[in-house]
């Protein structure tokens, strides 16, 4: 077999540049509407993502009416402000910008294909332990099916938002009668995009060598509890929602 089928960097290069360029905003242009078939590229790139045992436990809705889009966003603004009352000072975003998204895309795990990956099923103690390793393929599962979606959008030219603080169980049960979502699958993702309102902005990157390391891990990529912290404490809110270049 020839190099050249593993050297067409060209395909790499046209790769590189929708992800490189696979840009979050929270504001979108809500006077646009998403074409159908748009939807549907979208989420035939998903349908591709790889999962563990070829399960794909996922299941997207597409939401266009306005006002299902404002009551997620009018559910997301509430967990918000509890969140502040908690004194957890995590910096959030405008949950209102969902609102004006005009293309909105909920992600549905299901759960009960844990069964699928390696569990023993019985209920035991070491069943459980394998049940916290399954659990982790299916979430890497969807997510890898959910990034999919993301590169495909930016591929047409949209920005995209991805939503993730949606475990909470009193979020589930406020929305899922709305959709019509059953009990046994659980919303994960959200996923909006649409042309930006304002200008995107690429935002801070670890740089190649503070994450790559070969044959054996590089000490000085690793991150004492001490330093995570100081990072949680002073840069978490400069790169969440800043331009790269404006971080420090």
């Amino acid at each position: 077999m020839t190099n050249e089928k593993f050297n067409q960097t060209d395909r790499y290069d046209a790769l590189m540049d929708v992800v490189a360029n696979r840009l979050t905003n929270r504001a979108f242009d809500e006077t646009y509407t998403v074409p159908k078939e748009h939807y549907e590229l979208i989420l035939e790139s998903a349908r591709h993502g790889p999962s563990g045992a070829n399960a794909q436990p996922w299941n997207y809705i597409v939401i266009t009416k306005p006002e299902l889009k404002q009551a997620l966003a009018d559910t997301f603004v509430l967990e918000q402000n509890h969140r502040a009352k908690l004194g957890m000072k995590f910096p959030t975003p405008n949950y209102r910008g969902m609102a004006t998204a005009p293309g909105l895309i909920l992600v549905a795990a299901d759960f009960r294909f844990i069964k699928a990956f390696p569990v023993l099923n019985d209920g035991s103690e070491l069943d459980q332990r394998y049940r916290v390793n399954a659990e982790r393929i299916l979430l890497q599962s969807v997510a890898a099916s959910v990034m999919s979606a993301h590169l495909a959008a930016a591929a047409l030219g949209y920005a995209v938002w991805w939503v993730t603080a949606i475990g909470q169980e009193e979020i589930q049960e406020q929305f899922k009668p709305l959709i019509g979502l059953p009990d046994e699958l659980a919303i994960i993702d959200i996923m909006c995009f649409g042309p930006p309102k304002k200008e995107s902005y690429k935002r801070w990157r670890r740089e190649l060598p503070e994450i790559m390391s070969y044959d054996k891990f590089n000490m000085d990529n690793f991150w004492t509890d001490e330093m995570i912290d100081e990072w949680i404490k002073t840069k978490r809110h400069r790169v969440m929602y800043r331009d790269a270049d404006n971080v420090d």
